[in-house]
């Protein structure tokens, strides 16, 4: 996916109701979770990325600085995000509990 052509999201976009359900690309552009829960908005916003597992099942929920991802919106205008870190690198995170 060339992420080039995509609008990146200001602080204000950084919500619960915009970011929930956003997939998690890493630095080779391969899906390694989604955006499971938000702490918070804006850039001091907590978000709680599942990473790993199959539909859901498995997957391990870590918690990362929103200003760590970069957020924005594709063509069709749905969110996502690219972060610097792979996926083994988010599972070594510590699990998030609520």
């Amino acid at each position: 996916m060339d992420h080039t052509r995509h609008i990146r999201l200001n602080d204000t976009e950084l919500t619960e109701a915009v970011l929930n359900g956003a997939t998690i690309y890493g630095p080779g552009d391969e899906k390694i979770g989604h955006v499971s829960e938000v702490h918070g908005q804006g850039a001091s916003a907590q978000v709680v990325v599942d990473v790993g597992g199959f539909l859901g099942i498995g997957a391990k929920p870590v918690a990362v600085p929103a200003r760590d991802l970069d957020f924005m919106r594709d063509e069709s205008n749905a969110v996502h995000a690219v972060t610097r870190w792979t996926k083994d690198e988010l599972k070594a995170l510590p699990e998030h509990h609520n």
